[in-house]
């Protein structure tokens, strides 16, 4: 499989308290490998970089960085209907805390973020990874129950975190990569891109589509998305009766003792109708149609309550499983 180069890919989020930006700072250094340049003497506006490449994929990905003053005022104004747009772009959420400086003003930071985890982000049906970083050392366990109750994964960063633990996962800023690297970063256009197989249309589907439009069903699909699907079905069947005829021709080529392409004789029985099918559906693939149907009144399902945004790359991601499955 290639590695796909997501050009426009989504945003992640990193914020910690106004008074704990150089924990900020820190740990976006160890990220990324250089240190962020504030803008008069604040992170908050920053972007910086992070390049992120796997054997499936390579992107240079943008990190915001914040620092509210006030989190409750943050959470309020990141659940305004001004920042919509914001949140639907939004594929990461990285906090960074310490665990032993203004402990009320980080606990009320965290469950702030959950917050707009939970309201602004869709809550465990989001698509996208939330990490807390804590600073220092000291009781994990309480810390680890409030991030999870906001949605995030609680990372202990002691500036000793070598190896794995006891369980054998990564430490420390290791792990907040892999988590990262772990995610969908692909934008819509990026997943709009793996759907497109160009110009791919049946001339006796033209009347039939309006039977089957995409857009009427409800799923968040562009037409294009089920292009590529129709493609995938269609090809799979045709691979499929093609192979059979190979392997059936180079046995009547074996018995002959022939390795030459077999030619069929005036002896040979009159095509079937099963024959005349060939290049058609069969019941495997009707079966994997259905399947897919499935998977999309899932997508479906799952996405009821969600931004179009939202919804339209849970189709996405649906499209691309299927297709994969084909």
């Amino acid at each position: 499989m290639p590695q796909m180069d997501i050009s426009n890919p989504r945003r992640a989020l990193a914020l910690s308290l106004s008074s704990q930006a150089h924990h900020l700072s820190r740990v976006i250094k160890d990220l990324t490998g250089n240190a962020p340049s504030p803008v008069t003497d604040s992170l908050a506006g920053v972007t910086h970089d992070l390049v992120l490449s796997t054997p499936y994929y390579k992107t240079t990905l943008p990190i915001w960085l914040d620092t509210p003053t006030a989190p409750t005022d943050w959470s309020a104004s990141f659940l305004s209907d001004e920042a919509r747009e914001v949140l639907d772009v939004l594929g990461g959420v990285i906090v960074v805390f310490s665990l032993h400086e203004d402990k009320q003003e980080t606990k009320s930071l965290l469950q702030e973020v959950g917050k707009v985890v939970k309201e602004g982000l869709g809550g465990w049906g989001w698509d996208g990874v939330g990490v807390a970083v804590g600073v220092g050392n000291g009781d994990a366990d309480e810390w680890d129950e409030l991030c999870a109750a906001g949605g995030l994964e609680f990372v202990l960063m002691t500036g000793n975190d070598q190896g794995r633990n006891e369980f054998g996962e990564k430490m420390g800023i290791a792990r907040v990569k892999e988590a990262l690297e772990a995610n969908d970063w692909a934008s819509l256009d990026d997943h709009d891109a793996l759907s497109d197989f160009g110009e791919f249309e049946d001339p006796d589907e033209k009347d039939d589509q309006k039977d089957l439009d995409p857009e009427d069903m409800g799923f968040g699909f562009d037409r294009a998305d089920f292009e590529g699907l129709r493609k995938s079905i269609w090809t799979s069947g045709q691979v499929q009766d093609e192979e059979a005829e190979a392997v059936g021709g180079l046995r009547e080529g074996d018995q002959a003792g022939d390795a030459s392409i077999p030619v069929a004789s005036s002896a040979d029985p009159p095509p079937t109708e099963n024959d005349q099918q060939g290049s058609g559906l069969v019941d495997e693939d009707f079966e994997k149609v259905e399947k897919m149907m499935r998977k999309l009144q899932a997508a479906r399902e799952a996405g009821e309550g969600m931004s179009e945004a939202q919804r339209k790359r849970m189709a996405a991601r649906a499209v691309v499983e299927v297709m994969r499955d084909l």
